[in-house]
């Protein structure tokens, strides 16, 4: 017989860690090479006021069947990552990436009108995304996201995701303008083909999660984040910090001309070279960019300061528990660690140093 307080609730019961849910991310790059954000709602409960990539959690209606917690797949780029990445862009953007099934090209020839229904109808569930999609010709354009990183929240904090990252480049212009701004094209709605492609400029949703869209060179992005006048999370930082080097380097301000067409083609093999370019830390082989699964783990506050008081530090190389479950291992980055403030309203002073800056010789070692 089992005894009364067998059954007597504890008054500390163990925190249960949350499994972290399936989303996606995409760092769409522009016609000119500039990087969409959008502005979240103050009254969002993920990321509340900050500025983020287009993205969100999968979903199992429109993306297709999600992987279990428990499967090899819940941590892996796939083609419901994939989807749910091309819909959220949709949905918080109004920008389709999805190609034409008779031209192979960009379904850009929706109106205005056509466009925004739709993108009401798929985020209200009142049609299915795929199908939508298959009504107007067009067929999502998963094949030319590219995966760049993983991201795994950390188990001390509530809300958790498992986020897929990707790339995707729109079309480079077939033409450049030595205009000035007030008189040329916006650089998300230029002629991406001889034939008249066009980009549509990204709105934000009405105000439903996001209140601004835009497009900026990912330098302008960050040297907003370090003057704290808008706020970036660690990951978004991180990885504009990554793009930074690489593109938008001929296009500064809004009032620069266009560049030419082969300087932007110039970024853009840059920035592939980089993500190819094999890197290691100490002798030991980072991952690449595309298999890098980062789950960070908070140092501090603590003795790492800059001046300005005591920073917390993110070393990045961890990949998190759950990574363990595919069935292989994988690995975060050992090469950067990010330093920030956290405060009420999010992240501040938020910026990327080496780990070997911040630790000192032993950590190239392997000694820390």
């Amino acid at each position: 017989m089992s005894r009364a307080s067998d059954h007597t609730p504890l008054k500390n019961p163990p925190k249960v860690t949350p499994s972290p849910r399936p989303s996606s991310s995409v760092l769409l790059i522009s016609p000119t090479n500039q990087i969409l954000l959008l502005h979240r709602v103050r009254t969002s409960s993920s990321f509340p006021s900050a500025h983020v990539f287009p993205g969100g959690t999968l979903s199992a209606k429109h993306d297709g069947e999600i992987p279990a917690p428990d499967s090899p797949l819940r941590h892996e780029d796939g083609e419901a990552y994939r989807l749910a990445a091309i819909r959220e862009t949709f949905e918080e953007s109004g920008i389709l990436l999805a190609k034409n099934k008779k031209t192979g090209r960009l379904l850009t020839e929706l109106g205005d009108k056509e466009r925004e229904e739709g993108r009401k109808a798929v985020h209200g569930g009142k049609v299915k995304f795929t199908e939508w999609l298959a009504e107007k010709g067009g067929v999502a354009d998963t094949d030319a996201l590219i995966p760049f990183t993983r991201w795994i929240t950390p188990p001390n904090v509530p809300k958790r995701f498992t986020t897929q990252m990707y790339l995707y480049f729109l079309p480079l212009p077939t033409t450049s303008s030595s205009s000035s701004s007030s008189s040329r094209p916006s650089a998300s709605s230029l002629s991406a083909e001889t034939d008249e492609v066009v980009i549509p400029t990204p709105t934000p949703d009405g105000g439903l999660e996001h209140t601004a869209a835009r497009f900026l060179p990912a330098a302008k992005w960050l040297s907003l984040a370090r003057s704290n006048r808008i706020i970036l999370f660690p990951p978004q930082f991180f990885l504009l910090s990554l793009l930074s080097p690489h593109l938008g380097t001929t296009l500064t301000s809004a009032t620069c001309p266009i560049p030419p067409r082969a300087a932007l083609a110039a970024e853009r093999e840059a920035l592939e070279e980089f993500l190819a370019a094999p890197s290691a830390v100490g002798g030991t082989p980072e991952p690449s960019w595309a298999d890098a699964c980062i789950s960070p783990v908070v140092l501090g506050p603590g003795q790492y300061g800059d001046g300005k008081g005591t920073m917390t530090v993110l070393r990045l190389d961890q990949a998190g528990e759950e990574a363990g479950m595919v069935g292989r291992e994988r690995r975060g980055v050992r090469e950067w660690v990010v330093m920030t403030r956290f405060q009420k309203e999010g992240p501040r002073d938020v910026d990327v140093k080496r780990a070997g800056e911040v630790f000192g010789e032993g950590w190239e070692r392997g000694k820390l």
